[in-house]
């Protein structure tokens, strides 16, 4: 597993590889950057304004119970978007697949810093609200495997999990971006503009995955491993064909729309001639290595939305903290990951993605408790210390994570295997995990019920790394 290799031969020069490399890599860490970006502006608006604008009737807490459902619904989404994006994208190329999620995103971002409010429409808008929220969620479901691809399927030999970690980068990145627009619009706005129409500006900065989406789709080349994956597959049909006798007309059409559909790529063929589907085979052989690592990962987007959406919800609403400081502090924290990502990618590159990524999940666990009997103090500089140290361990397990879901699966359904492994984990960890943190502190009136939620996924994530590992020891 931590020994794959990482690139095909290319029949280009040196030089073209050189840059070929360099420019997916770029391109998918913007593809990343971006597109987190606009879904990270969703959960920090509907931590700080969502819930008054669309849905106004109950209490405080009910209307924040509701607008994190809504964020959840977007979770929800992800592994539509992963399942649809996959199929394609380990059939017909990563790239045209990155350039429609990040499309639709665009769209879907846009829309919702338009969108007119309750008091304006009525029940049109909290619907209305949920639709662009859950094309979000299919744009970013289809997105990470496609950025993720894009970036290790171009790495040279034995630094995938260093390029893979380029994509990770845009979670830090787009939760930083994400925080200073709302820092400056809520600036140079006052308190009753920014409930009005300040907190839409970081929604249209959107517009600007749709010029990326362009120069991608104009600029970058497929991988390098998905052409030849799609040159091997060309060959064997080619010797199939020649093989073959003839069997009637009907046997003829069959050949003919196989021809067809060859123009496309990473198709497969069964022993009866019919084309296999790489989420049928992901299906019926692979189930369980996908829910192995959607089990693995849940964890780490769990504690992660809880830092970002969850704690920025409970430290205003519960601790009555300064909404601009507890920002600043989630900006801050989350640029220690901009250093820490890559660096735990490198290292993993050298003693193994297994090992790093379950120091991480050990991590987590051992500080869950004493990350909220600090956050509990309602001091920035404990909040800081808490979500800092938090922040590392998720650091730890999310730079490998990449070329470890990349590694698992082989390239003709690769996609759709690593997509579907990350979205199950989005959809049991993050989408809810803010939305059950309400639920708890309510219910229990305690943060160490919080506390309990982290430490019980971690658990799993433990569980699941130790049979990943057992794996590929026996391979």
């Amino acid at each position: 597993m931590d020994t794959a290799p990482s690139a095909l031969p290319s029949t280009s020069t040196p030089a073209q590889d050189a840059r070929n490399r360099r420019k997916g890599a770029t391109a998918a860490a913007l593809a990343s950057a971006v597109e987190w970006y606009d879904y990270f502006v969703f959960g920090i608006a509907a931590a700080l304004v969502l819930g008054d604008l669309y849905f106004p009737a109950g209490s405080p807490s009910a209307g924040v119970l509701a607008s994190f459902a809504t964020f959840a619904v977007g979770f929800l989404a992800r592994p539509f978007g992963g399942v649809i994006a996959g199929h394609l994208g380990d059939k017909r190329g990563r790239k045209p697949m990155l350039v429609l999620a990040l499309t639709l995103m665009g769209v879907a971002t846009t829309g919702i810093g338009l969108l007119p409010t309750y008091e304006t429409i009525g029940m049109a808008a909290p619907v209305l609200l949920v639709t662009l929220r859950v094309m979000q969620g299919i744009a970013v479901g289809a997105q990470w495997g496609g950025a993720m691809l894009l970036a290790t399927e171009y790495a040279p030999e034995g630094k995938r999990g260093i390029y893979g970690s380029f994509v990770q980068l845009g979670v830090p990145i787009g939760v930083v971006t994400a925080n200073s627009v709302f820092l400056l619009a809520g600036a140079f706005t006052s308190e009753s503009a920014f409930a009005a129409w300040g907190w839409r500006l970081p929604f249209l900065v959107g517009l600007l995955v749709l010029v990326l989406a362009w120069y991608i789709h104009k600029h970058v080349e497929e991988t390098p491993e998905f052409r030849a994956a799609e040159r091997a597959l060309a060959e064997k049909e080619k010797e199939e064909k020649g093989q073959a006798t003839e069997q009637g007309a009907d046997k003829e059409a069959d050949k003919e729309a196989d021809k067809e559909a060859g123009k496309g790529a990473g198709k497969g063929k069964g022993g009866d001639g019919t084309r296999n589907s790489p989420l049928r085979t992901i299906l019926r052989g692979h189930l369980g290595t996908v829910f192995l690592a959607g089990g693995s990962f849940a964890v780490n987007t769990a504690t992660f939305y809880i830092l970002i959406t969850g704690v920025l919800d409970y430290t205003t609403r519960e601790l009555d903290m300064n909404r601009g400081a507890v920002l600043t502090v989630s900006l801050c924290v989350s640029l220690t990951q901009l250093v820490l990502i890559p660096a735990s990618a490198a290292l993993s590159d050298r003693i193994g993605r297994i090992r790093i990524y379950g120091l991480g999940a050990v991590g987590i666990a051992l500080w869950a408790v004493p990350m909220f009997l600090l956050i509990d103090t309602g001091s920035l500089l404990w909040l800081a210390v808490g979500t800092f140290v938090a922040s590392c361990f998720l650091s730890i397990m999310y730079g490998p994570q990449a070329a470890l879901f990349a590694e698992l699966f082989t390239p003709e359904m690769r996609y759709t295997g690593a997509s579907l492994g990350y979205q199950i984990a989005a959809v049991l960890g993050g989408g809810l995990a803010p939305f059950v943190m309400v639920l708890l502190l309510e219910t229990t009136g305690t943060s160490m019920s919080v506390a309990a939620y982290i430490i019980g996924l971690a658990v799993i994530a433990l569980g699941s790394i130790k049979v990943l590992a057992d794996r590929a020891r026996s391979r």
